[in-house]
């Protein structure tokens, strides 16, 4: 539905030139979503795909396994959406202390997006609300070394930035100035804590308000789409931090900009909520999915260790291990299982003999170990 401009322009002088700012106007949109049936079925399928979502417990031997790659997943796709090279075995293979195949700064950028996404949760978890306190915080985080430290971590800007464009003159978007910036968070943060709007509807306003604002220098797109998940995390949609819609936005990124801009520029908020409701169907099917093939082939290989017999209770302890790390060192099997290096160099020989893991690294130090059909699920779902 196409209404107005959802907020209004002001001058500012810039860089010796002078533009018009764009300062949002307040949650909820006014007049109120328009909820076409086709609305009203996208928003009940996305309802009940993150419900299916929530049962991927049930599926794996302990959630955590799944979450764990999961999550770095998620921080590999959100950081190449803002430019960086580094893969999710180039992010396993640096948190082994290895060195990864691309430049360390844009391992870095990955590694501080799973610090921001696990101190986010984690303060959540201690009962502290999700607020602008705490989005400064996953801000630090998310900046604290690499390319961003030089971009005022943790703190909301204090002078004008823009997207695109190589001024504010011939930018696509110009956020709010400063000076205006404090007042458009401070009632963005009161809607976050609005109960009378069901938690997606909440996450999918916040996200293109959030956005819209650009409170840092730098950060804005991947604190923008944490806030999904904190948002879904908090109000109990979600009893694991499993939504992650950074791929869905990538492969249509086109679209999403535009839509942001419709937004802003016409009120068109209904068309907004249609693809966020199909970002969260597809991505939440596909979390479940590729849970569903994981559990498929981790019971498989545990059966193959079962047959084969010898040690099987040390064999399914390394299993469990790699199927949670699933690129891995001897060194980092042996502080993590407390087995001795001789049997699990043993079991690693059988485990490579038998197809389950495959070496990707041969050195004598520094041998690298991959249970390739694992990350070929997490790769591609």
């Amino acid at each position: 539905m196409k209404r107005r401009v959802t907020g209004r322009y002001v001058t500012i002088s810039t860089i010796d030139e002078k533009v018009k700012a764009f300062v949002p106007t307040a949650l909820p949109p006014k007049p109120s979503i328009v909820w076409s049936s086709r609305l009203l079925r996208l928003f009940d399928e996305a309802h009940r795909a993150v419900g299916c979502l929530e049962g991927v417990g049930d599926l794996l031997p302990e959630t955590s396994l799944f979450l764990y790659s999961y999550i770095r997943k998620e921080a590999v796709l959100s950081s190449i959406i803002e430019g960086t090279q580094s893969s999710l075995s180039d992010l396993l293979t640096f948190e082994l202390d290895q060195i990864p195949g691309v430049p360390i700064d844009d391992v870095l950028e990955v590694s501080n997006y799973v610090s921001a996404l696990n101190h986010g949760i984690l303060r959540l978890d201690e009962g502290f609300p999700l607020s602008l306190r705490l989005i400064r915080e996953i801000h630090a985080k998310l900046l604290a070394d690499g390319r961003g430290a030089t971009k005022t971590p943790g703190e909301f800007r204090r002078s004008q930035n823009w997207i695109g464009g190589t001024r504010p003159g011939n930018a696509i978007y110009v956020p709010p100035p400063p000076e205006m910036l404090m007042d458009c968070l401070d009632k963005l943060e009161k809607f976050l804590h609005n109960e009378e709007i069901s938690p997606l509807l909440l996450a999918a306003l916040a996200h293109v308000q959030f956005e819209t604002i650009h409170p840092f220098l730098d950060g804005n797109g991947r604190v923008g789409r944490l806030l999904i998940t904190f948002l879904l995390y908090e109000k109990k949609v979600l009893t694991k931090p499993l939504l992650y819609l950074s791929l869905y936005f990538k492969q249509h990124r086109r679209e999403y900009y535009e839509l942001l801009n419709c937004v802003r520029q016409q009120g068109d908020w209904e068309s907004w909520l249609e693809f966020f409701a199909k970002a969260v169907c597809e991505t939440a099917n596909n979390a479940v999915n590729a849970a569903k093939k994981l559990h498929v082939l981790f019971e498989e290989d545990k059966e193959k260790i079962i047959a084969a017999g010898g040690n099987v209770a040390a064999t399914k302890k390394i299993h469990e291990t790699i199927f949670h790390r699933p690129i891995i060192t001897p060194q980092a099997l042996v502080q993590k299982t407390n087995l001795t290096a001789t049997t699990i160099n043993r079991i690693i020989k059988n485990l490579t003999k038998s197809q389950i893991i495959e070496e990707i690294k041969q050195q004598n130090k520094n041998r690298l170990f991959c249970y390739k059909k694992c990350f070929e699920i997490l790769n591609t779902e």
